[in-house]
């Protein structure tokens, strides 16, 4: 029996260019909604159905980006957005972590400081802002400080959470091989775990990107928080789009980041979500 070798190379040829076209059309499909609500809008408006004055087409949400980054001003308020965003991304999440940890492996722990983490959970963050200016001022302390308690809670939430759940048998497995603690907790909770953290990180990332609104109405001088508020004292709505455009794009970058960060470290996972992707 002889096996033609060229042929089956014509026949996968075929099933490589599909596969390779799919990982491409992937991430232009997330695109298809905001891009034909742009093209709704802009049509709505050059037909005359509208005259764009509170609400800007996008040619003109896109004219004003360009003429701030001409300018200079857009990269400065993005560079400084960007770092409170980083500083209390990176304080909340070591904070939370730390203490959801502990509440969840220790049940003591979680029985002392689970009800006054949840009682200060439902505060909404502007009550945080009178207070954490007098106590830090209105500088850059007091912005980060209350970006950090907005990323505390779903991380403290979701390590505690993932750590109360992991399956018991896997963990009395770890006993039955005399594993000490730190190797059950690198070997049987961090693994178990790690799934549940990164969607925690997620959550956290996004809730500092709502923070930082709030954080920049403490006397901010910039910052798309300040490009925000100047464009609504201003009366300019397409400043006030332009910087909401520029915080999707940041916040699904920086989602985006977390994400491939993750994914060499769940590729042992066998998911429905990664068997449906592929």
């Amino acid at each position: 029996m002889t096996v033609d070798l060229p042929a089956l190379e014509q026949t996968a040829a075929p099933r490589a260019a599909p596969a390779r076209w799919s990982r491409l059309a992937r991430p232009a499909l997330g695109l298809l909604v905001p891009v034909m609500c742009a093209l709704g809008w802009e049509l709505v408006v050059y037909l005359g159905y509208s005259n764009g004055r509170l609400v800007p087409p996008p040619s003109k949400v896109f004219q004003t980006i360009v003429e701030l980054a001409r300018s200079g001003e857009l990269s400065r308020h993005i560079l400084a957005t960007l770092w409170r965003v980083g500083a209390g991304f990176a304080l909340g999440v070591v904070a939370g972590t730390v203490m959801g940890a502990i509440s969840g492996y220790w049940d003591f722990a979680k029985r002392l400081l689970d009800p006054t983490v949840q009682a200060l959970r439902a505060i909404p963050s502007l009550a945080w802002v009178p207070l954490f200016v007098l106590w830090l001022g209105i500088f850059e302390t007091s912005k980060v400080a209350l970006i950090a308690v907005g990323v505390f809670f779903p991380i403290y939430l979701g390590v505690m959470g993932a750590i109360l759940s992991v399956d018991r048998k896997i963990v009395e497995v770890g006993r039955v091989f005399r594993l000490s603690g730190p190797a059950m907790i690198r070997r049987i909770l961090l693994p178990a775990v790690l799934p549940a953290y990164v969607v925690a990180l997620r959550v956290g990332l996004g809730l500092g990107w709502m923070f930082v609104v709030a954080a920049e109405l403490i006397g901010a001088s910039e910052g798309l928080g300040y490009l925000l508020l100047d464009g609504q004292q201003l009366g300019k709505p397409a400043q006030i789009l332009a910087a909401i455009v520029i915080f999707a794009i940041l916040g699904k970058l920086t989602d985006w980041l977390i994400e491939v960060a993750a994914a060499p470290l769940l590729r042992w996972q066998d998911a429905f979500g990664a068997r449906g992707g592929q």
